[in-house]
């Protein structure tokens, strides 16, 4: 059994004083509505950080859904090596003994997988350091996170001073009651008139 995500109960909390830090700069519906390359404003996206499940993958598949293999393979040929990371609140975090199941994804799909000790969305930290160290940008403002959930990928990314992409519907439908109450609590900040965070008015 997964630990629980203690960063992502936390930081949930923060939304109360920030709402905006779960809205998404872009919304898609999935992944092969995905523009390659990724580019905001001025801004050109040198990294790209990926959920994997119901993002890419079906829930617990390792394997890119085949529906999604042209994106993919477009994606990691704008963002070869280090430039696409793989960033999970299960492989790669303390749950994965020894990294099996990180390791497992890398030789599946040859990404990367983050190795983080806090869980998204509070290893948004871990996620710049790694950049950094490899070389593939050293401003936040140059990294998307792609994912399908807004308390975690989307508010990593507003954390991070980052793009966040939300994928609305995922592989499959996601009907679980986060997943619906997250979809609610976005509807309704839309109807109140809130706007999603602008990266570069971090600096």
């Amino acid at each position: 059994m997964w630990g629980a995500n203690l960063s992502g109960t936390f930081n949930a909390l923060r939304v109360i004083y920030k709402p905006q830090l779960c809205m998404p700069q872009v919304v898609i519906s999935d992944f092969s509505k995905l523009q390659i390359p990724l580019c905001f404003k001025q801004n050109r996206i040198k990294a790209v950080v990926l959920d994997k499940d119901n993002t890419f993958a079906k829930p617990y598949d390792d394997k890119v859904y085949a529906g999604y293999q042209a994106e993919w393979d477009h994606l990691k040929q704008c963002y070869p090596g280090a430039e696409l990371l793989i960033v999970s609140n299960t492989a790669g975090t303390s749950d994965d003994k020894n990294y099996m199941q990180a390791e497992k994804i890398e030789k599946t799909i040859r990404v990367p997988v983050l190795r983080h000790k806090t869980k998204k969305p509070g290893c948004y930290r871990e996620v710049m350091a790694y950049f950094k160290e490899k070389g593939v940008c050293n401003s936040p403002k140059e990294v998307a996170v792609v994912g399908d959930r807004l308390f975690t990928d989307v508010m990593m990314a507003n954390l991070m001073g980052s793009y966040g992409v939300w994928i609305s519907d995922g592989v499959v439908p996601n009907n679980q009651l986060v997943s619906k109450m997250e979809k609610h609590y976005y509807q309704r900040l839309l109807s109140k008139g809130y706007r999603p965070l602008d990266p570069c008015k971090n600096d």
